[in-house]
């Protein structure tokens, strides 16, 4: 699959290159503190963090792993963003990021800890960073099929060579030069993907040529639906309980809300406004990414064959780009490839830094030292970080569909730390050690169903149906446990918890709004409310 790229590709990737280590140069002459390195200041405007935040979940994963749902599951993978994606990244913009923001907490589990204890801030932190460098480690992975394509180096050399491009960078400049990064990245993304696209389409005779030839296909007319038969057979082997509650509610709540390698992006806003705008901005590329990530997925299936037997899914964009694009674009679309891994990256080693530095090493090892030792800190973990990701990114060559061990890695650690997080939010009666129990039981049952599913004690049809209901499992156990153990434990006192929970606000709080926010386009429930309805509307295209 080597693709045939001459010296006007490679000079259009060595551009980017040379691009990406200058922003990484002029980021760090900015970073003078921790809260530079970690959260770039807290001054960034709501546009520069909106397409960072939807740029750092645009990773290499994100395009081949959606491509490759595409071939497997047709046009039920549009899912993962319609119902997946933007109602969960709306009710964190409207609901959640004032919580996150005006506390001024620096990470997801810090938040944990202010509102149940140390024990549970701990435990998120530790499955937290286990969860970053294991999604690292499909990044890495995905890039190394890239550059084995490209130049034909081996795995091993590919996946080594890639971790050290990404390394520079965010050692140099933080998370500004990270989310700098991210906003030239979307582009550079969209440069190399749209034309994939287009040519993909003119090959096939037009979407209505594409139609017909997908119901030729081993997936038939089901691949072109998404809610039809979802009460018995299709691609995906999914119920639509399973969709709705397993994905659209646990997975994608869970996802969106509390990894904080998202949130991260949007702690660094300039004020609480721009916060909540960050995630409602995202959420409208959000939802024409499948254009140009599900549409040549589908584009593939019906020009290769042997998908599943001999052809790895994951194969798809590669094989596109090998046959369709003329030297130049080819050049270009390696390049969006390469960025799409960076922001991929990025964003999986800032969120790890950050977290081991302020909730592990600072919280619970090494409290009370001076800020440049927390810098310097941070700037090991990014490097550890790396080299953790490089020997994970063999466990993800293991799976021919990536994204089928992505979402079962979010079933592990999301669909809990949701319910856990959620519950402790708009009930304030749940006790600290409701918090870490609720969490850990949660845990433990996802890894429970997944083994189970694994031995062939109970069949869920496929391995991304399992994560669906490994989700809703997690959620229902941690809420269960989350109530019982609050039954028979003390309650934080009501003030400990102002700013913390739904109903008790912070009344020392100081309005940090900026002239111009109450402007109708920077409204997040206005704008909010317009990207819900475009969601629903774009079902309405293909049901």
């Amino acid at each position: 699959m080597r693709l045939d790229v001459n010296l006007l590709d490679y000079a259009l990737i060595a551009i980017y290159f040379v691009t990406v280590l200058a922003i990484g140069f002029a980021a760090r002459r900015r970073i003078s503190s921790s809260l530079d390195f970690f959260l770039a200041g807290r001054g960034l405007p709501a546009w520069i963090t909106g397409l960072a935040f939807v740029s750092a979940n645009l990773g290499a994963i994100e395009i081949l792993g959606m491509a490759a749902q595409g071939v497997q599951y047709g046009a039920m993978t549009l899912h993962y963003y319609w119902i997946g994606a933007v109602p969960a990244m709306v009710f964190l913009g409207l609901v959640m990021m004032p919580f996150y923001y005006r506390s001024k907490v620096r990470s997801v589990p810090e938040f944990l800890r202010r509102r149940f204890n140390p024990a549970t801030q701990l435990l998120n932190a530790i499955t937290f960073a286990v969860a970053q460098v294991l999604i690292a480690g499909v990044n890495l992975y995905a890039l190394a099929l890239v550059i084995e394509a490209l130049l034909g180096w081996p795995l091993t050399v590919s996946v080594v060579v890639s971790a050290v491009i990404v390394l520079a960078y965010i050692t140099l400049g933080g998370l500004s030069s990270a989310i700098y990064n991210e906003v030239l990245q979307f582009f550079v993304i969209l440069a190399g993907l749209i034309p994939l696209t287009v040519l993909g389409l003119i090959k096939v005779g037009g979407i209505s040529g594409l139609f017909e030839k997908v119901r030729q296909s081993p997936l038939g007319e089901a691949g072109l639906h998404t809610w039809a038969d979802t009460a018995g057979d299709n691609p995906m082997q999914a119920h639509w309980i399973g969709i709705v509650f397993g994905l659209g509610f646990v997975l994608s709540f869970g996802y969106w809300t509390t990894n904080f390698a998202e949130v991260q992006r949007a702690l660094s806003a300039r004020n609480t406004n721009a916060a909540r705008l960050t995630p409602i901005i995202a959420a409208y590329p959000k939802i024409f990414i499948p254009l140009v990530t599900v549409l040549p997925g589908l584009i593939a299936l019906v020009l290769f064959s042997g998908w599943g037997e001999g052809q790895d899914y994951n194969n798809a964009i590669p094989l596109l780009m090998r046959d369709l694009l003329p030297n130049g674009v080819l050049g270009i679309a390696v390049t969006g490839l390469l960025a799409s891994f960076m922001a991929g990256m990025a964003a999986n080693i800032s969120g790890f830094n950050t977290v081991f530095t302020n909730d592990i090493w600072q919280a619970h090892l090494r409290p009370g030292r001076e800020d440049r030792h927390y810098l310097l800190v941070g700037r090991v973990a990014t490097v550890a970080g790396v080299a953790m990701g490089v020997g994970t990114a063999f466990i993800a060559a293991g799976y021919s569909n990536i994204m089928n061990y992505l979402q079962t890695l979010f079933s592990f650690f999301n669909a809990p730390l949701f319910a856990t997080f959620i519950l402790g939010l708009f009930w304030r009666r749940m006790t600290p050690w409701a918090g870490f129990w609720g969490l850990l039981s949660g845990t433990l049952a996802a890894f429970a169903s997944y083994i189970a599913y694994k031995a062939g004690l109970v069949d869920f049809g496929t391995e991304l149906n399992a994560s669906f209901w490994g989700a809703g499992l997690a959620f229902a156990v941690d809420i269960a446990v989350s109530v019982v153990v609050t039954l028979v434990t003390t309650r934080k006192p009501e003030e400990e918890l102002r700013g913390l929970v739904y109903g008790l606000s912070d009344v020392n709080l100081e309005d940090d709004a900026l002239a111009g926010d109450a402007r109708w386009y920077r409204s997040p429930v206005l704008l909010g409310t317009g990207a819900l309805v475009l969601a629903v509307l774009a079902y309405g295209v293909i049901l």
